[in-house]
């Protein structure tokens, strides 16, 4: 069987084990939403993708997803004005609506911020039955998540996720978790939604450097699986850009299809669904070193992708006509490429960082790496370290180095 398969495998192209794409379902009215299934038998759940949702369609589709009265609605300081009241009116129609309100920022994605979600679960006396809704980014979602995974051992959650980011990453899959001083989301739970509803208007509220941060997920997904996909994207970009929103409910449905055929053959990341993962070894360690906050996730991811796609052109899997693409796309998308001169990464930064990742077996360090034509990629731990290094040094060449601070931390 196909998980027995990636247990032993150390690299492997996903074209092998994905189709094209998951089929879709129409839903009330087509004309304004798809929705792509995540298939794992009786956990398996919908993603809606749509936009100009009017208030009664929506708390249709949302409350449908709801087995209790009890609905607890969380979200941040940064959202709540704009997007808050409407949720708790489409939800309150049928349910009993709670709500939190949590600081903003990936450095507030601790054990403590999101144990502030355990406490008002438990004031408001909340049951096995109640429902918790991450209304929000990738930080919301993860931390909602994790605490709906460990409250009274399980309760039911709903994913309505407000950036480029979570909606083709962070909200499809069931990874939910926080960060820890040592490591992003070393701390966390595999733990399904019960529904992912994207409403894409919300992407006008959203501000041009989160945009762009979203996009290098997107950009991941053409990479490791679908060229045609990447070749759309380079043609397509500045629409994006430009908030093209029926580019965008595109890009998203064709990102969350890989990704769902991803979770649905490799649900707990036995092998398949590290290669989701491209550029994030890197990624997390320039999160990690640089101090949670000071770099966006989806920048940090970029950075990382440029690294692994010059890694992999150092050991000759890709050829440099593809890595330029790589390299031309991203800074298309307004993505960073290089670290600052500012950078507190050096070489022992990164591997101190990196041999901290989730990823690593037994010691040994994994990647996710491009080889041979656009469109594949492995996961091995079987690579020339020297190009590794001699990667992170051109990276790092100009940057000024660790303080004393973080060399502790790390």
């Amino acid at each position: 069987p196909l998980l027995a398969i990636l247990h032993v495998a150390t690299s492997f192209n996903p074209s092998t084990f994905l189709t094209r794409g998951a089929p879709t379902s129409p839903g009330l009215k087509a004309s304004n939403y798809d929705t792509v299934t995540v298939d794992l038998d009786d956990r398996s759940y919908p993603i809606y993708i749509g936009g100009k949702f009017d208030d009664d369609e929506g708390s249709k589709l949302l409350t449908q997803h709801v087995k209790g009265n009890r609905v607890f609605l969380i979200t941040n300081d940064l959202l709540a004005p704009l997007h808050l009241e409407r949720y708790e009116k489409m939800f309150s129609k049928e349910k009993q609506v709670d709500t939190l309100i949590l600081p903003d920022g990936e450095d507030k994605k601790t054990i403590e911020v999101m144990s502030l979600i355990l406490d008002r679960a438990l004031e408001l006396n909340l049951d096995r039955k109640a429902t918790f809704v991450a209304l929000g980014g990738g930080v919301i979602g993860d931390m909602v998540g994790f605490a709906a995974a460990i409250y009274q051992r399980g309760v039911n959650f709903i994913q309505v996720p407000t950036t480029v980011m979570s909606m083709v990453d962070s909200s499809v899959g069931g990874k939910t978790g926080v960060n820890h001083p040592l490591g992003k989301n070393m701390v966390g739970a595999f733990y399904q939604p019960q529904c992912v509803y994207i409403d894409i208007d919300t992407l006008n509220t959203l501000p041009d450097r989160e945009l762009q941060s979203g996009i290098s997920e997107v950009i991941k997904y053409g990479l490791i699986n679908d060229a045609d996909f990447f070749i759309w994207l380079e043609q397509n970009m500045e629409s994006l850009l430009a908030r093209d929103l029926d580019g965008f409910k595109y890009a998203i449905k064709r990102s969350c299809e890989i990704k769902a055929d991803v979770v649905k053959a490799d649900e707990k990341e036995a092998g398949l669904r590290a290669t989701l993962n491209l550029g994030h070894t890197f990624g997390h360690a320039i999160e990690n070193g640089s101090g949670y906050g000071a770099w966006l996730h989806g920048e940090a991811v970029a950075i990382g992708t440029a690294m692994a796609a010059t890694m992999s052109a150092k050991m000759g899997w890709i050829d440099e006509a593809l890595v330029k693409r790589i390299y031309d796309l991203l800074i298309l998308a307004k993505l960073p490429v290089e670290l600052p001169v500012d950078s507190p990464m050096d070489e022992e930064a990164f591997l101190t960082a990196m041999m901290k990742d989730k990823k690593v077996a037994d010691g040994q360090l994994r990647l996710i790496l491009l080889k041979g034509e656009l469109g594949n990629c492995v996961f091995t731990g079987e690579f020339d370290v020297e190009a590794m290094k001699s990667t992170i040094n051109e990276f790092v060449a100009e940057c000024a180095g660790p303080s004393s601070k973080l060399v502790e931390q790390l």
